[in-house]
């Protein structure tokens, strides 16, 4: 299993008495769908941790050292806010760091059939770990990494869509 990229362990007491959530996916790259279920989260959540999930099936077009720049970019203003890592289970992976929930955006009711079962299961391997599902707001509804990559591919608008250090960092990857 991976550790946290140059982040703090968090096992000290005071840690334990926070409310933490993992905010899994692969953030390739990060999208403003995804900073609105952070911001939301943190409503619910005392601590996020970004967790970068590290999927052998997928050819990430950043790397997890760009990922993980992209994100903590966003929240640098935020001690709330950490980025993570793991190759392993999501479950396992909260329960080193202390969380007790995990954060899922859903888009729409195809997302749902694929977000439950994989709750489902997270709840069958360990029962000390929720999943919360957050509706992405209206506005972000329609966007996913994979469709801004290939808007930014073919050289498309992609502005408000992502953080503009993330839009500079795309057109540098299609130049």
């Amino acid at each position: 299993m991976m550790n946290d990229l140059n982040q703090p362990p968090l096992t000290d007491a005071q840690d334990q008495e926070l409310r933490i959530a993992l905010y899994p996916g692969t953030f390739d790259p990060i999208t403003n769908g995804h900073i609105d279920i952070i911001e939301r989260g943190l409503h619910l959540f005392d601590r996020i941790i970004v967790t970068i999930a590290i999927n052998v099936q997928k050819v990430p077009l950043f790397s997890l050292e760009e990922r993980s720049a992209m994100i903590r970019e966003c929240f640098q203003n935020s001690d709330r806010v950490i980025v993570g890592c793991t190759d392993g289970l999501i479950v396992d992976y909260a329960l080193k760091n202390n969380a007790h929930a995990i954060i899922r955006g859903l888009r729409a009711v195809s997302d749902f059939d694929y977000e439950f079962q994989l709750a489902l299961m997270n709840r069958r391997l360990e029962r000390t770990v929720d999943t919360v599902f957050l509706m992405t707001a209206f506005r972000w509804i329609y966007i996913s990494s994979s469709n801004i990559k290939n808007a930014a591919r073919c050289k498309g608008k992609i502005t408000g869509l992502v953080p503009e250090h993330v839009e500079r960092a795309l057109q540098k990857k299609f130049v």
